[in-house]
Protein backbone atom coordinates (compact mmCIF):
# COMPACT_ATOMS: atom_id res chain seq x y z
CA UNK A 1 0.00 0.00 0.00
CA UNK A 2 1.54 3.12 -1.48
CA UNK A 3 2.54 5.83 2.05
CA UNK A 4 0.72 8.67 2.50
CA UNK A 5 4.02 11.15 1.32
CA UNK A 6 2.84 9.21 -2.17
CA UNK A 7 -0.42 11.10 -2.13
CA UNK A 8 1.39 14.56 -0.95
CA UNK A 9 3.99 14.29 -3.67
CA UNK A 10 1.02 13.25 -6.15
CA UNK A 11 -1.00 16.51 -5.01
CA UNK A 12 1.87 19.19 -4.86
CA UNK A 13 2.66 17.87 -8.59
CA UNK A 14 -0.43 18.23 -9.14
CA UNK A 15 -0.64 22.15 -8.34
CA UNK A 16 2.35 22.53 -9.71
CA UNK A 17 0.93 22.60 -13.76
CA UNK A 18 -1.13 25.65 -12.32
CA UNK A 19 2.23 27.49 -12.62
CA UNK A 20 1.96 30.03 -16.15
CA UNK A 21 4.66 29.86 -18.70
CA UNK A 22 6.72 32.34 -19.84
CA UNK A 23 5.37 32.28 -23.23
CA UNK A 24 1.38 31.78 -21.86
CA UNK A 25 1.89 35.13 -19.95
CA UNK A 26 0.65 37.65 -22.67
CA UNK A 27 -2.08 35.88 -24.76
CA UNK A 28 -3.62 34.56 -21.45
CA UNK A 29 -3.21 38.02 -19.85
CA UNK A 30 -5.31 39.47 -22.91
CA UNK A 31 -8.12 36.90 -23.13
CA UNK A 32 -8.11 37.51 -19.49
CA UNK A 33 -8.53 41.46 -19.32
CA UNK A 34 -11.18 40.23 -22.40
CA UNK A 35 -13.34 38.56 -19.72
CA UNK A 36 -12.53 41.02 -17.26
CA UNK A 37 -14.92 43.43 -19.32
CA UNK A 38 -17.51 41.64 -20.38
CA UNK A 39 -17.87 40.18 -16.92
CA UNK A 40 -18.28 43.83 -15.81
CA UNK A 41 -20.69 45.25 -17.99
CA UNK A 42 -23.01 42.15 -17.48
CA UNK A 43 -22.94 42.95 -13.88
CA UNK A 44 -23.39 45.83 -14.37
CA UNK A 45 -26.67 45.06 -16.90
CA UNK A 46 -27.86 43.23 -13.84
CA UNK A 47 -26.77 44.79 -10.61
CA UNK A 48 -29.28 47.38 -9.74
CA UNK A 49 -31.85 44.17 -9.54
CA UNK A 50 -29.58 41.52 -8.09
CA UNK A 51 -27.84 43.53 -5.30
CA UNK A 52 -30.05 44.04 -3.12
CA UNK A 53 -30.74 41.58 0.26
CA UNK A 54 -34.32 41.94 0.70
CA UNK A 55 -35.74 40.62 -2.63
CA UNK A 56 -36.96 37.13 -3.36
CA UNK A 57 -34.14 35.58 -5.27
CA UNK A 58 -35.68 33.00 -7.70
CA UNK A 59 -37.89 35.05 -8.75
CA UNK A 60 -35.77 38.09 -9.06
CA UNK A 61 -33.24 36.51 -11.16
CA UNK A 62 -35.20 34.42 -13.12
CA UNK A 63 -37.83 36.68 -14.29
CA UNK A 64 -34.76 39.39 -15.10
CA UNK A 65 -31.79 37.53 -16.01
CA UNK A 66 -31.96 37.02 -19.99
CA UNK A 67 -28.95 35.85 -21.58
CA UNK A 68 -29.87 32.79 -24.25
CA UNK A 69 -31.02 29.77 -22.21
CA UNK A 70 -28.61 30.15 -19.47
CA UNK A 71 -29.99 30.09 -16.39
CA UNK A 72 -29.47 32.34 -13.24
CA UNK A 73 -29.35 29.39 -10.97
CA UNK A 74 -26.03 29.97 -9.41
CA UNK A 75 -26.82 33.90 -8.21
CA UNK A 76 -30.14 32.18 -6.45
CA UNK A 77 -28.17 29.09 -4.87
CA UNK A 78 -25.57 31.85 -3.78
CA UNK A 79 -28.37 33.96 -2.69
CA UNK A 80 -30.17 31.36 -0.74
CA UNK A 81 -28.49 28.04 -0.32
CA UNK A 82 -31.22 25.23 -1.63
CA UNK A 83 -30.26 22.14 -4.04
CA UNK A 84 -32.39 23.38 -6.55
CA UNK A 85 -30.20 22.23 -9.68
CA UNK A 86 -31.46 19.41 -11.80
CA UNK A 87 -30.49 16.95 -8.88
CA UNK A 88 -29.79 13.79 -11.88
CA UNK A 89 -27.87 16.25 -14.58
CA UNK A 90 -25.78 18.26 -11.61
CA UNK A 91 -26.19 15.89 -8.44
CA UNK A 92 -23.08 17.22 -6.56
CA UNK A 93 -23.00 21.14 -7.99
CA UNK A 94 -25.09 22.80 -5.33
CA UNK A 95 -22.67 21.14 -2.71
CA UNK A 96 -19.66 22.31 -4.46
CA UNK A 97 -21.59 26.11 -4.41
CA UNK A 98 -22.34 25.72 -0.70
CA UNK A 99 -19.15 27.29 0.87
CA UNK A 100 -19.05 30.47 -1.14
CA UNK A 101 -23.18 30.90 -0.24
CA UNK A 102 -22.16 30.81 3.38
CA UNK A 103 -19.74 33.33 2.40
CA UNK A 104 -22.13 35.40 0.68
CA UNK A 105 -24.30 35.07 3.59
CA UNK A 106 -21.61 37.03 5.99
CA UNK A 107 -20.99 39.39 3.28
CA UNK A 108 -24.56 40.38 3.26
CA UNK A 109 -25.09 40.29 6.91
CA UNK A 110 -22.33 43.10 7.14
CA UNK A 111 -22.52 45.19 4.19
CA UNK A 112 -26.42 44.28 2.83
CA UNK A 113 -25.21 44.21 -0.51
CA UNK A 114 -25.39 40.70 -2.35
CA UNK A 115 -21.77 39.77 -4.16
CA UNK A 116 -23.29 36.72 -5.75
CA UNK A 117 -22.53 38.53 -9.29
CA UNK A 118 -18.84 38.88 -7.68
CA UNK A 119 -19.00 35.98 -6.78
CA UNK A 120 -19.45 34.49 -9.69
CA UNK A 121 -17.00 36.73 -11.77
CA UNK A 122 -14.07 35.36 -9.96
CA UNK A 123 -14.89 31.92 -10.91
CA UNK A 124 -15.42 32.60 -14.06
CA UNK A 125 -12.39 34.28 -14.71
CA UNK A 126 -10.56 31.55 -12.99
CA UNK A 127 -11.97 29.15 -15.28
CA UNK A 128 -11.31 30.82 -18.60
CA UNK A 129 -8.00 31.92 -17.88
CA UNK A 130 -7.35 28.23 -17.07
CA UNK A 131 -9.05 27.07 -19.84
CA UNK A 132 -6.91 29.29 -22.03
CA UNK A 133 -3.34 28.33 -20.44
CA UNK A 134 -4.52 23.99 -20.54
CA UNK A 135 -5.49 24.42 -23.87
CA UNK A 136 -3.08 26.15 -25.04
CA UNK A 137 -0.43 23.60 -23.79
CA UNK A 138 -2.77 20.89 -25.53
CA UNK A 139 -1.11 22.18 -28.65
CA UNK A 140 2.04 22.62 -27.82
CA UNK A 141 2.97 19.60 -25.24
CA UNK A 142 1.10 17.68 -27.20
CA UNK A 143 0.29 17.90 -30.36
CA UNK A 144 4.25 19.39 -30.79
CA UNK A 145 2.59 22.68 -32.95
CA UNK A 146 4.17 26.13 -32.98
CA UNK A 147 3.66 28.84 -30.66
CA UNK A 148 2.21 31.25 -33.26
CA UNK A 149 -0.36 28.35 -34.60
CA UNK A 150 -1.05 27.16 -30.64
CA UNK A 151 -1.75 30.69 -30.29
CA UNK A 152 -4.42 31.08 -32.67
CA UNK A 153 -6.38 27.82 -32.54
CA UNK A 154 -6.65 29.02 -28.49
CA UNK A 155 -7.44 32.29 -29.65
CA UNK A 156 -9.91 30.40 -32.22
CA UNK A 157 -11.73 28.63 -29.88
CA UNK A 158 -12.57 31.48 -27.08
CA UNK A 159 -13.50 33.64 -30.62
CA UNK A 160 -17.13 31.07 -30.71
CA UNK A 161 -19.89 32.62 -29.66
CA UNK A 162 -21.15 30.54 -26.75
CA UNK A 163 -17.58 30.40 -25.46
CA UNK A 164 -17.16 34.08 -25.22
CA UNK A 165 -20.95 33.87 -23.86
CA UNK A 166 -20.09 30.76 -21.35
CA UNK A 167 -17.55 32.81 -19.24
CA UNK A 168 -19.96 35.52 -18.05
CA UNK A 169 -23.14 34.04 -17.24
CA UNK A 170 -24.02 32.34 -13.85
CA UNK A 171 -24.33 28.75 -15.46
CA UNK A 172 -22.24 25.59 -14.70
CA UNK A 173 -21.05 24.93 -18.35
CA UNK A 174 -17.74 27.20 -17.47
CA UNK A 175 -16.75 24.73 -15.00
CA UNK A 176 -17.69 22.00 -16.90
CA UNK A 177 -15.41 23.35 -20.19
CA UNK A 178 -12.31 24.00 -17.31
CA UNK A 179 -12.73 20.50 -16.29
CA UNK A 180 -13.10 18.39 -19.33
CA UNK A 181 -9.88 20.71 -21.09
CA UNK A 182 -7.99 19.70 -18.14
CA UNK A 183 -8.69 16.15 -18.58
CA UNK A 184 -7.81 16.16 -21.73
CA UNK A 185 -4.64 17.86 -21.24
CA UNK A 186 -3.84 15.24 -18.12
CA UNK A 187 -4.62 12.42 -20.65
CA UNK A 188 -2.62 13.56 -23.19
CA UNK A 189 0.52 14.41 -20.96
CA UNK A 190 -0.08 10.39 -19.47
CA UNK A 191 -0.44 9.26 -23.29
CA UNK A 192 2.97 11.09 -24.45
CA UNK A 193 4.41 9.49 -20.97
CA UNK A 194 3.60 5.88 -21.22
CA UNK A 195 1.94 6.20 -17.77
CA UNK A 196 -1.66 5.08 -16.64
CA UNK A 197 -4.49 6.70 -14.04
CA UNK A 198 -4.80 5.21 -10.79
CA UNK A 199 -7.81 4.14 -9.20
CA UNK A 200 -7.67 7.30 -6.96
CA UNK A 201 -6.97 9.85 -9.66
CA UNK A 202 -10.22 8.38 -11.49
CA UNK A 203 -12.06 8.66 -8.44
CA UNK A 204 -11.65 12.09 -8.03
CA UNK A 205 -11.32 13.35 -11.78
CA UNK A 206 -14.78 11.97 -12.50
CA UNK A 207 -16.72 12.12 -9.13
CA UNK A 208 -15.75 16.67 -10.15
CA UNK A 209 -16.60 16.20 -13.51
CA UNK A 210 -20.04 14.20 -12.99
CA UNK A 211 -20.90 16.36 -9.79
CA UNK A 212 -21.22 19.53 -11.84
CA UNK A 213 -22.44 17.41 -15.16
CA UNK A 214 -23.61 13.64 -15.22
CA UNK A 215 -22.78 12.93 -18.98
CA UNK A 216 -19.66 14.32 -18.40
CA UNK A 217 -18.66 11.73 -16.44
CA UNK A 218 -18.79 9.20 -19.12
CA UNK A 219 -16.18 11.40 -21.23
CA UNK A 220 -13.45 11.00 -18.01
CA UNK A 221 -14.44 6.99 -18.87
CA UNK A 222 -13.29 7.29 -22.46
CA UNK A 223 -10.22 9.48 -21.10
CA UNK A 224 -9.64 6.62 -18.75
CA UNK A 225 -10.07 3.97 -22.05
CA UNK A 226 -7.67 5.63 -24.05
CA UNK A 227 -5.29 6.20 -21.06
CA UNK A 228 -5.36 2.66 -19.62
CA UNK A 229 -6.35 0.72 -22.77
CA UNK A 230 -7.14 -2.30 -22.72
CA UNK A 231 -6.34 -2.47 -18.63
CA UNK A 232 -9.49 -0.71 -18.26
CA UNK A 233 -11.45 -3.41 -18.75
CA UNK A 234 -9.27 -5.94 -16.04
CA UNK A 235 -12.21 -6.87 -13.01
CA UNK A 236 -10.31 -5.40 -10.08
CA UNK A 237 -9.83 -1.54 -12.07
CA UNK A 238 -13.35 -1.93 -13.65
CA UNK A 239 -15.51 -2.50 -10.59
CA UNK A 240 -13.97 -0.48 -8.46
CA UNK A 241 -12.75 2.84 -11.01
CA UNK A 242 -15.75 2.67 -13.04
CA UNK A 243 -19.11 1.03 -11.76
CA UNK A 244 -18.81 1.84 -8.03
CA UNK A 245 -18.13 5.51 -8.28
CA UNK A 246 -21.04 5.06 -11.09
CA UNK A 247 -23.45 3.76 -8.67
CA UNK A 248 -22.27 5.90 -5.85
CA UNK A 249 -23.45 9.20 -7.52
CA UNK A 250 -26.18 7.70 -9.10
CA UNK A 251 -27.31 6.84 -5.51
CA UNK A 252 -26.44 10.31 -4.29
CA UNK A 253 -28.37 11.86 -6.73
CA UNK A 254 -31.16 9.33 -5.78
CA UNK A 255 -30.95 10.06 -2.07
CA UNK A 256 -31.03 13.95 -3.00
CA UNK A 257 -33.99 13.79 -5.25
CA UNK A 258 -35.95 12.47 -2.02
CA UNK A 259 -34.45 14.23 0.33
CA UNK A 260 -35.14 17.66 -1.38
CA UNK A 261 -37.11 17.43 -4.64
CA UNK A 262 -39.89 15.06 -3.42
CA UNK A 263 -40.74 17.13 -0.60
CA UNK A 264 -40.65 20.69 -2.49
CA UNK A 265 -42.43 19.47 -5.31
CA UNK A 266 -45.24 17.97 -2.71
CA UNK A 267 -45.02 21.84 -1.40
CA UNK A 268 -45.75 23.14 -4.68
CA UNK A 269 -48.48 20.47 -5.76
CA UNK A 270 -49.85 22.09 -2.03
CA UNK A 271 -49.77 25.49 -2.97
CA UNK A 272 -51.24 25.13 -6.34
CA UNK A 273 -54.15 23.61 -5.00
CA UNK A 274 -54.71 26.07 -2.61
CA UNK A 275 -54.33 28.95 -4.91
CA UNK A 276 -56.92 26.64 -7.11
CA UNK A 277 -59.70 26.63 -4.35
CA UNK A 278 -59.42 30.21 -4.19
CA UNK A 279 -59.49 31.42 -7.33
CA UNK A 280 -62.27 28.67 -7.40
CA UNK A 281 -64.11 29.94 -4.97
CA UNK A 282 -63.95 33.68 -6.05
CA UNK A 283 -65.71 32.45 -9.49
CA UNK A 284 -68.30 30.90 -8.01
CA UNK A 285 -69.07 34.20 -5.95
CA UNK A 286 -68.99 36.31 -8.93
CA UNK A 287 -70.92 33.85 -10.87
CA UNK A 288 -73.92 33.59 -7.64
CA UNK A 289 -73.55 37.45 -7.77
CA UNK A 290 -74.15 38.33 -11.14
CA UNK A 291 -76.63 34.87 -12.61
CA UNK A 292 -79.86 35.43 -13.06
CA UNK A 293 -80.72 31.69 -12.60
CA UNK A 294 -82.81 30.37 -9.30
CA UNK A 295 -82.71 26.73 -9.73
CA UNK A 296 -79.56 25.57 -8.14
CA UNK A 297 -78.92 23.04 -9.82
CA UNK A 298 -78.72 25.05 -13.31
CA UNK A 299 -76.21 27.00 -11.12
CA UNK A 300 -74.15 24.29 -10.73
CA UNK A 301 -74.73 23.41 -14.40
CA UNK A 302 -74.03 26.75 -15.63
CA UNK A 303 -70.72 27.24 -13.29
CA UNK A 304 -69.56 23.70 -14.73
CA UNK A 305 -69.63 25.15 -18.30
CA UNK A 306 -68.20 28.30 -17.21
CA UNK A 307 -65.24 26.49 -15.42
CA UNK A 308 -64.59 24.18 -18.01
CA UNK A 309 -64.78 27.23 -20.72
CA UNK A 310 -62.15 29.06 -18.52
CA UNK A 311 -59.67 25.86 -18.07
CA UNK A 312 -59.74 25.15 -22.29
CA UNK A 313 -58.93 29.14 -22.88
CA UNK A 314 -55.79 28.92 -20.32
CA UNK A 315 -54.57 25.74 -22.01
CA UNK A 316 -54.53 27.19 -25.24
CA UNK A 317 -53.26 30.23 -24.02
CA UNK A 318 -50.15 28.50 -22.37
CA UNK A 319 -49.60 25.76 -24.98
CA UNK A 320 -49.53 28.78 -27.16
CA UNK A 321 -46.18 30.44 -25.55
CA UNK A 322 -42.84 29.65 -26.51
CA UNK A 323 -42.03 27.47 -23.47
CA UNK A 324 -44.54 25.28 -25.20
CA UNK A 325 -44.28 26.03 -28.68
CA UNK A 326 -40.95 25.39 -28.88
CA UNK A 327 -40.25 22.14 -26.85
CA UNK A 328 -40.05 19.18 -28.79
CA UNK A 329 -42.16 16.04 -29.02
CA UNK A 330 -40.51 13.71 -26.95
CA UNK A 331 -39.62 9.74 -27.39
CA UNK A 332 -41.33 9.09 -24.54
CA UNK A 333 -42.86 10.93 -20.84
CA UNK A 334 -40.97 8.70 -18.73
CA UNK A 335 -38.72 10.45 -16.39
CA UNK A 336 -35.40 10.98 -18.48
CA UNK A 337 -37.22 10.24 -22.29
CA UNK A 338 -39.05 13.10 -21.38
CA UNK A 339 -35.43 15.46 -22.30
CA UNK A 340 -35.59 13.57 -25.47
CA UNK A 341 -37.01 15.15 -28.92
CA UNK A 342 -37.56 13.83 -32.21
CA UNK A 343 -39.42 16.64 -33.63
CA UNK A 344 -37.10 19.62 -33.56
CA UNK A 345 -35.41 19.47 -37.33
CA UNK A 346 -32.15 18.26 -37.82
CA UNK A 347 -30.48 19.78 -40.58
CA UNK A 348 -31.63 23.03 -39.79
CA UNK A 349 -30.34 22.82 -36.05
CA UNK A 350 -26.96 21.53 -37.50
CA UNK A 351 -26.54 24.79 -39.55
CA UNK A 352 -28.16 27.30 -38.09
CA UNK A 353 -27.63 26.17 -34.13
CA UNK A 354 -24.85 23.63 -33.77
CA UNK A 355 -22.02 25.20 -36.38
CA UNK A 356 -24.52 28.53 -36.05
CA UNK A 357 -24.94 30.31 -32.98
CA UNK A 358 -22.74 28.05 -31.22
CA UNK A 359 -19.47 29.91 -32.89
CA UNK A 360 -21.49 32.95 -34.61
CA UNK A 361 -24.29 34.77 -32.82
CA UNK A 362 -27.36 35.72 -35.17
CA UNK A 363 -27.92 39.16 -34.97
CA UNK A 364 -31.48 38.41 -35.01
CA UNK A 365 -33.64 37.97 -31.87
CA UNK A 366 -29.56 38.52 -30.34
CA UNK A 367 -28.98 36.26 -27.05
CA UNK A 368 -32.93 35.90 -26.94
CA UNK A 369 -34.42 32.62 -24.80
CA UNK A 370 -35.76 30.27 -26.78
CA UNK A 371 -37.75 29.44 -24.02
CA UNK A 372 -39.63 33.17 -24.12
CA UNK A 373 -39.25 34.73 -27.38
CA UNK A 374 -36.37 33.30 -30.07
CA UNK A 375 -37.61 30.81 -32.41
CA UNK A 376 -35.95 27.48 -32.38
CA UNK A 377 -34.45 28.27 -36.09
CA UNK A 378 -33.27 31.58 -36.84
CA UNK A 379 -31.41 32.36 -40.37
CA UNK A 380 -28.29 35.09 -40.76
CA UNK A 381 -29.09 37.72 -42.89
CA UNK A 382 -25.90 37.41 -44.73
CA UNK A 383 -24.10 34.95 -47.55
CA UNK A 384 -20.99 35.73 -45.23
CA UNK A 385 -21.88 34.44 -42.23
CA UNK A 386 -22.32 30.67 -43.99
CA UNK A 387 -19.35 30.94 -45.80
CA UNK A 388 -17.45 31.34 -42.76
CA UNK A 389 -19.30 28.50 -41.16
CA UNK A 390 -18.51 26.07 -44.22
CA UNK A 391 -14.62 26.79 -43.90
CA UNK A 392 -14.98 26.13 -40.34
CA UNK A 393 -16.86 22.81 -40.93
CA UNK A 394 -14.54 21.96 -43.86
CA UNK A 395 -11.38 22.74 -41.73
CA UNK A 396 -12.74 20.75 -38.92
CA UNK A 397 -13.57 17.69 -41.27
CA UNK A 398 -10.11 17.68 -42.95
CA UNK A 399 -8.99 17.88 -39.16
CA UNK A 400 -10.19 14.67 -38.43
CA UNK A 401 -9.00 12.91 -41.33
CA UNK A 402 -5.16 13.96 -40.41
CA UNK A 403 -6.28 13.11 -36.77
CA UNK A 404 -7.43 9.52 -37.64
CA UNK A 405 -4.12 7.91 -36.42
CA UNK A 406 -3.86 9.61 -33.27
CA UNK A 407 -4.66 7.48 -30.07
CA UNK A 408 -5.14 11.75 -28.26
CA UNK A 409 -7.51 13.05 -30.95
CA UNK A 410 -9.68 9.72 -30.97
CA UNK A 411 -9.74 10.23 -27.20
CA UNK A 412 -11.10 13.82 -27.99
CA UNK A 413 -13.42 13.00 -31.25
CA UNK A 414 -15.29 10.24 -28.89
CA UNK A 415 -16.10 12.46 -26.24
CA UNK A 416 -17.25 14.76 -29.08
CA UNK A 417 -19.61 12.14 -30.86
CA UNK A 418 -21.22 11.22 -27.39
CA UNK A 419 -22.69 14.97 -27.09
CA UNK A 420 -23.73 14.52 -30.88
CA UNK A 421 -25.34 11.59 -29.92
CA UNK A 422 -27.44 12.80 -26.68
CA UNK A 423 -27.69 16.31 -28.73
CA UNK A 424 -28.59 15.37 -32.26
CA UNK A 425 -29.84 11.99 -32.16
CA UNK A 426 -31.62 11.52 -29.02
CA UNK A 427 -32.26 15.44 -28.75
CA UNK A 428 -31.43 16.41 -25.13
CA UNK A 429 -31.67 19.80 -25.62
CA UNK A 430 -31.31 20.23 -29.29
CA UNK A 431 -33.95 23.10 -29.36
CA UNK A 432 -31.29 25.75 -27.71
CA UNK A 433 -28.07 23.70 -28.61
CA UNK A 434 -25.31 26.26 -28.84
CA UNK A 435 -25.95 26.52 -24.89
CA UNK A 436 -24.18 22.96 -24.79
CA UNK A 437 -21.25 24.41 -27.37
CA UNK A 438 -18.57 24.54 -23.80
CA UNK A 439 -19.18 20.77 -23.40
CA UNK A 440 -17.77 19.89 -27.48
CA UNK A 441 -16.70 22.74 -28.90
CA UNK A 442 -13.06 22.48 -27.86
CA UNK A 443 -12.51 19.67 -30.17
CA UNK A 444 -12.79 21.55 -33.18
CA UNK A 445 -9.69 23.87 -33.23
CA UNK A 446 -8.31 20.33 -31.48
CA UNK A 447 -9.09 18.83 -35.32
CA UNK A 448 -7.92 21.72 -36.95
CA UNK A 449 -4.35 21.67 -35.43
CA UNK A 450 -4.02 18.20 -36.48
CA UNK A 451 -4.87 19.39 -39.97
CA UNK A 452 -1.58 22.16 -39.07
CA UNK A 453 0.44 19.48 -38.63
CA UNK A 454 0.04 17.31 -41.21
CA UNK A 455 0.60 21.06 -43.11
CA UNK A 456 3.85 22.73 -44.33
CA UNK A 457 5.45 25.10 -46.60
CA UNK A 458 3.12 27.39 -48.56
CA UNK A 459 -0.08 25.25 -47.64
CA UNK A 460 0.83 26.18 -44.28
CA UNK A 461 0.96 29.44 -44.75
CA UNK A 462 -2.71 29.38 -46.40
CA UNK A 463 -4.11 27.47 -43.71
CA UNK A 464 -2.26 29.93 -41.14
CA UNK A 465 -4.10 33.02 -43.27
CA UNK A 466 -7.56 31.85 -43.81
CA UNK A 467 -7.55 30.78 -39.65
CA UNK A 468 -6.33 33.82 -38.64
CA UNK A 469 -8.65 35.80 -41.05
CA UNK A 470 -11.62 33.65 -39.43
CA UNK A 471 -10.45 34.13 -35.87
CA UNK A 472 -10.29 38.02 -36.16
CA UNK A 473 -13.32 38.27 -37.70
CA UNK A 474 -15.15 35.98 -34.90
CA UNK A 475 -13.86 38.07 -32.19
CA UNK A 476 -14.78 41.44 -33.63
CA UNK A 477 -18.27 39.90 -35.05
CA UNK A 478 -19.51 37.97 -31.80
CA UNK A 479 -17.80 40.85 -29.12
CA UNK A 480 -19.62 43.52 -31.15
CA UNK A 481 -22.74 41.90 -30.29
CA UNK A 482 -22.31 40.37 -26.94
CA UNK A 483 -21.39 43.96 -25.90
CA UNK A 484 -24.30 45.61 -27.93
CA UNK A 485 -27.07 43.47 -25.75
CA UNK A 486 -24.87 43.90 -22.67
CA UNK A 487 -24.90 47.88 -22.78
CA UNK A 488 -28.71 48.18 -24.21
Amino acid sequence: MQSINYYIDEVKRFFKIFKVWREEVVPSLVWLLFFVVMNLLCITKYSDKFTATNRGSWNVFADNFVVSGFDPITYSVLTDWRPIYNVFRHPLLAFLVYPFSMLNHYLMEHTGYNFCQWIVMVFLLFFAYYSYIFYYRIFRRIMGLRRYDSTLLSSMMFSFGYVMVTFIVPDHFAISMFILVLALYLCGILIQKGRQLAIWQVWIIFFITAGVTLSNGIKIFIDTLFVNGKKTFRPVFFIVAIIIPSLIIWRFARMEFNAYVVPAKAEQKKQRQIKAAKKNAKMWAEFRDTTSLKDSAQIVAEFKKLKHSKMVEEYKRNHSMAHHQHTGKPMAKGEFSQWTDISTPRWGTFVENLFGESLQLHCDYLLEDTLRSRPVIVKYNNIFNYIVEFFIVALFIAGVWCGRRSRFFWMCFLGFLFDMAIHMVLGFGINEVYIMAAHWVFVVPIAIGFLFSSTEGKMLMALRAVLTTITMFLIAYNTNLIVSYLIA
